[in-house]
């Protein structure tokens, strides 16, 4: 498998830890559960940005977000900024996308070749915040979709993710069929799990409400949480709203139920890899932009550094290339470039720029893994720059205008000791400390945030006047190379469609 195909499937907002590869002892997913048996299964793989966009752009560039201005879910990627996708090609590779990817601006590809699909979110600036007014309270979102989930016969998000895994199996039974000759990477990235925690009756009633887990760690009162705690309580506007424990079963009831659904599109993925023959040539990788609180801590959505927000899976299947293992080794997004490098042929050294290492000897099991993971909070709840640092068991949360906050994960996996005022990990505290501190210049970061968000939302005032700029991805469909067209024989064309299944596939084997 010198220069295998690349499957690359994400969620969004699918914490590792509602995962039964993770623990989860509720949530039904068989599709990953089968993956993560037969797969390197990342036990400790954290996001580089507890929210949508920056977490993607940190992933695809390998770079933390600060460093290509993702701020938030409005900041614009350079399009002369190298993704994987951009690696890739130069190694070779045919790359696709298939459904969301966040990208805003009128660079809608970022070095995939094509996109099957349209985004799900807008691409224009129109979602930025504005640090210049930190008495403004930003409506971006609220309780409703945790106070409204249930069942639903059909939503946009389903919509969306409908035609995204359709595009992508089509996509995939077409390279089985081609004569482009090089290897793929394709990219299918769903909207669900993310809320409104709603699902179709099929994958709800896989559950029953009396099974559903209530959180591990209950309410904390406002006044002893840590303060960007109370910050995103007070965003998300969590305090207005009447959580009964109907309310939260109902809302983790909707989520379970959404990631059993997103399950059944990782296993349409997989047996159309098998249907197709290309089972034994593809890598597929399982990950997730970032987790949701779920109600841990009176907590909801994301945009916190606590485990439900920031840990997200990480799953890489390639049973006739990696042995199934589980590395303990905290890890993160942005170690996906050099290692989609590695995996792809490409040498280490024709890397621009990263803050990411490569995994794959990890995988093979003779590496020990980075040694520090870092992750940052720049958008909108938030007033100045908070940042995460990981090193060994040990998690601080960190920023000039707050208390540190340090967790020791492995006596502590809850989260409920704050030990930055323990003598016995002073040493330990004022080492993550100084490598926050070596790390971001948090003046300068807040000085290049409130600058970009002034620029984009003056550009995008401007815009408002005459005709919009048409930035979101518009697919493109050539009918006339479909199907039957002038000059042939329909003998002829279902000749260069038809695939063979491998044996075994119609017996289900």
């Amino acid at each position: 498998m010198a220069q295998p195909n690349i499957l690359l499937v994400m969620a969004d907002q699918l914490s590792a830890k509602a995962l039964p590869a993770y623990g989860h002892e509720v949530v039904q997913a068989p599709a990953l559960s089968a993956l993560a048996d037969e797969g390197v299964v990342f036990e400790n793989a954290y996001c580089n940005s507890p929210l949508c966009g920056p977490s993607r752009s940190s992933m695809l560039t390998g770079q933390l977000p600060h460093r290509v201005g993702a701020y938030d879910n409005a900041s614009e990627l350079p399009a002369s900024q190298p993704t994987f996708a951009h690696y890739l090609r130069l190694n070779g590779y045919r790359t696709a996308l298939s459904g969301k990817m966040h990208f805003v601006g009128p660079d809608q590809l970022h070095g995939y070749e094509e996109r099957l699909t349209t985004d799900v979110y807008p691409s224009d600036f129109g979602w930025t915040p504005n640090w210049a007014e930190p008495e403004a309270k930003v409506r971006f979102q609220d309780m409703q979709n945790v106070l409204e989930a249930g069942p639903a016969a059909r939503t946009m998000q389903i919509d969306y993710d409908d035609e995204a895994a359709y595009q992508a199996n089509r996509w995939l039974y077409d390279r089985a069929r081609d004569r482009d000759g090089r290897p793929f990477m394709l990219t299918v990235s769903f909207t669900s799990p993310h809320d409104p925690y709603v699902a179709q009756p099929e994958f709800w009633d896989l559950y029953q409400d009396e099974e559903i887990d209530l959180p591990s760690v209950g309410p904390i009162p406002p006044e002893e949480m840590d303060a960007h705690s109370r910050r995103i309580h007070e965003h998300f506007s969590v305090g207005e709203a009447t959580v009964t424990e109907e309310v939260l079963r109902r809302a983790r009831h909707g989520y379970y139920a959404a990631i059993s659904y997103v399950d059944s599109k990782i296993a349409e993925l997989m047996e159309t890899l098998k249907r197709s023959g290309l089972s034994d040539d593809t890598i597929v990788i399982f990950t997730a932009d970032h987790g949701d609180m779920m109600g841990e801590r009176g907590l909801f959505y994301k945009k916190t550094f606590f485990e439900w927000s920031a840990r997200v899976p990480l799953l890489v299947h390639a049973p006739g290339r990696f042995a199934p293992r589980r590395v303990g080794a905290p890890v993160s997004l942005v170690d996906l470039l050099a290692t989609l490098q590695e995996l792809g042929g490409g040498a280490s050294e024709e890397v621009l720029e990263t803050d990411g290492s490569s995994l794959v000897g990890l995988m093979e099991g003779r590496d020990e893994g980075p040694p520090l993971v870092a992750g940052e909070y720049l958008s909108e709840g938030v007033f100045e720059p908070t940042f995460m640092l990981r090193m060994g068991q040990y998690k601080l949360l960190y920023s000039e205008v707050d208390p540190p906050v340090l967790f020791d994960l492995v006596d502590d996996p809850l989260e409920l000791i704050d030990l930055s005022g323990s003598s016995e990990h002073a040493e330990i505290l004022a080492e993550l400390s100084a490598r926050a501190s070596d790390l971001w210049d948090a003046k300068a970061i807040k000085a290049g945030i409130v600058a970009d968000q002034n620029q984009r939302r003056l550009v995008e005032r401007a815009h408002e006047v005459g005709r919009h700029p048409a930035w979101d991805y518009q697919p493109f469909v050539d009918a006339s190379q479909q199907w039957v067209r002038r000059g042939k024989w329909t003998v002829e064309v279902e000749a260069e469609a038809h695939l063979d299944a491998p044996r075994g596939v119609e017996r289900g084997d």
